[in-house]
């Protein structure tokens, strides 16, 4: 009788550390692994067009479920695809698990060999070479507990004719639950604590930021606690957007991604208390805090982020129990219910953050196309608060991330490495998370570029069923490009492609398609949508005009034109 293969045992091991779905393209060195997993009972296997979107796809689905998925490729090329994908789940800290294979070991002529190694490790993410048939299990324990605990992307790399050996013992597999470190919370110096008790008890126009660590704590109640207490107003990171949705001194993104209002606030604050996220310079960098004091409430807090300081205060703690203390201090210092010195919140601010739109800087707008803050608006007005939004990268992302009243856990982004093109890969991950349950709740907002790096993946949105509304926000290029261009007083030609006829690339693919020159048809194909079972594209022709915010300060900074 034919003993069991190591590419079986290793499949049943991922199964065991709590794997349920894989992302895959297949090739020679991961092609029986692949094969191994998709037999196991209870998972599912999204087979993609390009290597690229397994990583990005896996990446969003651990983004909206807090599950590590794992995405497999091949050695050689199909490993080397993977190079912008990685990073940018490295710098958003979400962790995942690439089965990748490597050149045969007994093979030298291999066409496909590379140095996989140096090319995972340069893009900050975990490389684990396993090459000891005996050892083969502890690499896998070893992949899942980095991937858990360093919370980072970790490629294992096994020699495609190793996995065809049998398995040398039939030894149950232990996962990595073993090596799970029972060490607690991080407790903060109470010395510290007291000094952010001081300094927040007498600030008269405080703000407090939760980022990811908020949630990871899960302190989200314990931050709007300590915000009631003490007159701060609410905000979040870009990649909690609605974190604080339901609050109303919730006053959205800080940072590169401001509201009007949000920009005015954070302004004039004297303090700026940031919670479980790192200071970079889009978030508390840039000048944007003016003169603010800075605290930063972190597990791991940095000084030096992104080339400047970053805070003026650093209390190093799990986010929930520093966030307790910090409370507990000012009923303590000040006397239970008696109030802080912050004078910040009063009825007509809260009417202004209701209220306000994002950004109303006008623009004249063509004949037949749309202001893009028309369509979001729309849009937001149209689908239920309760749907999944993902969201791409480019100019046209800081309008999507202005909707309203959407909780944090039904919006995706992940936008940490800045690339444009992964909004059709993290709409996959979001949608093979949300079979069971929430199937089809999903709206994908992309531009035109970002749309096109991946189109070859709406083949495998039809053949999945993965089913989703994909808006296309079309100005016709690339449009930071051309405004910084234009600013420059450069001709734009370059950047400019034309206006692509999504709807017709839609129905190629199988899927439907509409083309939207007039945001009040939005209402009644938003009905039709949800009436039928395929995924769908609008073709929303917007206007290359208007420029968001972010676009117009650095347009201001750097070459000190609008």
């Amino acid at each position: 009788m034919t003993k069991p293969k190591l590419h079986d045992a290793l499949a049943a091991a991922f199964r065991a550390e709590g794997v349920d779905t894989q992302f895959a393209l297949m090739g020679d060195g991961n092609m029986h692994w692949s094969t191994a997993f998709s037999k196991l009972p209870g998972v599912q296997t999204i087979h993609v067009r390009h290597e690229h979107c397994t990583v990005a796809a896996a990446t969003a689905y651990n983004a909206a479920t807090g599950k590590i998925a794992a995405a497999s490729v091949t050695c050689g090329p199909g490993l080397t695809q993977l190079m912008t994908a990685l990073p940018a789940a490295v710098r958003a800290r979400l962790p995942l698990v690439v089965f990748a294979g490597e050149a045969p070991v007994n093979a030298k002529f291999y066409n496909q060999a590379i140095e996989q190694a140096p090319l995972v490790t340069a893009t900050g993410a975990h490389y684990i070479a396993a090459h000891s048939v005996p050892r083969m299990m502890d690499y896998v324990r070893e992949a899942f507990h980095v991937a858990r605990h360093e919370r980072k992307p970790v490629v294992l790399g096994i020699p495609y004719d190793l996995q065809k050996l049998e398995i040398p013992s039939d030894q149950p597999y232990e996962t990595s639950a073993i090596y799970d470190p029972k060490a607690g919370r991080i407790h903060p110096d109470p010395a510290l604590v007291a000094e952010v008790v001081d300094r927040l008890a007498k600030a008269k126009r405080p703000i407090i930021i939760g980022g990811r660590g908020v949630v990871l704590a899960g302190a989200r109640e314990a931050v709007v606690r300590l915000a009631d207490r003490s007159g701060a107003l609410l905000s979040n990171t870009l990649p909690l957007r609605g974190l604080f949705h339901d609050h109303p001194f919730s006053i959205g993104i800080p940072g590169s991604y401001f509201t009007a209002l949000g920009k005015e606030l954070f302004e004039s604050a004297d303090l700026v208390l940031a919670v479980g996220t790192s200071l970079s310079y889009y978030v508390g960098g840039g000048h944007y805090f003016g003169k603010a004091v800075r605290i930063q409430v972190d597990d791991a807090p940095r000084g030096l982020r992104d080339g400047q300081k970053a805070a003026d205060i650093y209390v190093k703690s799990d986010a929930l129990v520093a966030v307790e203390a910090i409370t507990a201090g000012l009923d303590r210092v000040l006397g239970s219910g008696k109030p802080t010195a912050a004078a910040i919140r009063t009825r007509e601010l809260a009417h202004r953050i209701a209220t306000e739109p994002a950004d109303s800087v006008p623009f004249e707008i063509e004949p037949g196309l749309v202001d893009p803050r028309a369509a979001i608006s729309a849009i937001d007005a149209t689908v239920p608060k309760h749907w999944d939004i993902v969201g791409g990268t480019g100019h046209q992302a800081y309008w999507l991330a202005q909707t309203r009243g959407r909780p944090a856990d039904r919006f995706t982004t992940i936008r940490e490495f800045g690339a444009v093109g992964n909004g059709l890969s993290y709409a996959m991950g979001v949608a093979a998370a949300r079979r069971k349950g929430r199937e089809g709740e999903l709206v994908l907002i992309e531009g035109d570029g970002g749309l096109l790096f991946h189109i070859q993946e709406l083949e495998t949105i039809k053949r999945h069923g993965l089913r989703m509304l994909i808006c296309v926000m079309n100005d016709g290029g690339y449009g930071s490009e051309f405004h910084k261009l234009r600013a420059d007083g450069i001709d734009d030609s370059q950047a400019i492609f034309g206006r692509p006829a999504f709807e017709d690339i839609a129905r190629g693919f199988g899927l439907r398609g509409h083309e939207i020159r007039d945001v009040s048809v939005i209402p009644g194909l938003f009905a039709e949508f949800c009436k039928q079972g395929e995924s769908e594209i609008w073709n929303i022709q917007i206007s290359d005009k208007v420029t968001a915010p972010t676009m117009r300060q650095t347009i201001r900074r750097g070459h000190g034109k609008i």
